[in-house]
């Protein structure tokens, strides 16, 4: 059974952000942004464990990536028993690991 996608606050606020950097640098950029974060999370929910295990998290969490296409995001997801929290909308190269705390809430 699929459990539910929950998208913490702090991740959508991330994902709208990088959607409007993309579309102010080009329009449309911005829509293949969206549709490669919609592809990451429709594979997350169909295999949750199947993205990559993060290192440097607190010991016992499985917190996942999965890569959002060609474009240098990864989804950062942490399953629990009643849903799939997304944690957050990572650049790969900008601040690695600032979202460490949000495995807390």
């Amino acid at each position: 059974m699929n459990r539910p996608i929950r998208i913490e606050s702090e991740a959508a606020t991330e994902l709208d952000e990088a959607s409007r950097w993309y579309h102010d640098k080009r329009p449309g950029l911005g829509m293949e942004f969206l549709e490669a974060i919609d592809v990451a999370l429709s594979h997350i929910v169909q295999w949750p464990r199947a993205g990559a295990p993060v290192p440097g998290v607190a010991q016992g969490l499985q917190v996942r990536r999965v890569p959002a296409g060609r474009l240098p995001y990864h989804v950062v997801y942490l399953e629990t028993p009643t849903a799939v929290r997304i944690l957050a909308v990572a650049h790969d190269r900008r601040e690695p690991g600032y979202w460490h705390a949000r495995t807390n809430q």
